[in-house]
């Protein structure tokens, strides 16, 4: 059974750090891109930022570039650094793995139960 578990989540203040993560099991991911969408209440999921599966190559969203860092900690494993963090980044996060396909198409093959991220002002 494949599953992708992340965590992390949680509340921090405007300008505060939280670091999500992502296991991911159930089969081997090496081939796979991953990811990170996120969803706010009464908005559509969004693509935040994806990683390759030879870890060599990042990209993000505009309004997370510079603030966000994706990694791959491992073939099954992946984080989001979130620094300098704004009230408009509370949604939940999900992540994602794609084979075959970029994980930013917005049609992966998988996704995690998601994580809540809450900025406070």
């Amino acid at each position: 059974q494949v599953q992708l578990v992340e965590s992390g989540g949680g509340l921090v203040q405007a300008g505060g750090s939280l670091r999500l993560s992502c296991a991911a099991s159930g089969r081997t991911f090496s081939s796979a891109a991953m990811g990170w969408f996120r969803q706010a209440p009464g908005q559509e999921r969004e693509f935040v930022a994806g990683i390759g599966w030879s870890a060599l190559g990042s990209y993000y969203t505009d309004s997370v570039k510079g603030r966000f860092t994706i990694s791959r900690d491992n073939a099954n494993t992946v984080s989001l650094q979130m620094n300098s963090l704004k009230v408009e980044d509370t949604a939940v996060y999900y992540c994602a793995a794609a084979f075959q396909k970029p994980v930013e198409a917005g049609a992966p093959d998988y996704w995690g139960q998601g994580t809540q991220v809450t900025v406070s002002s």
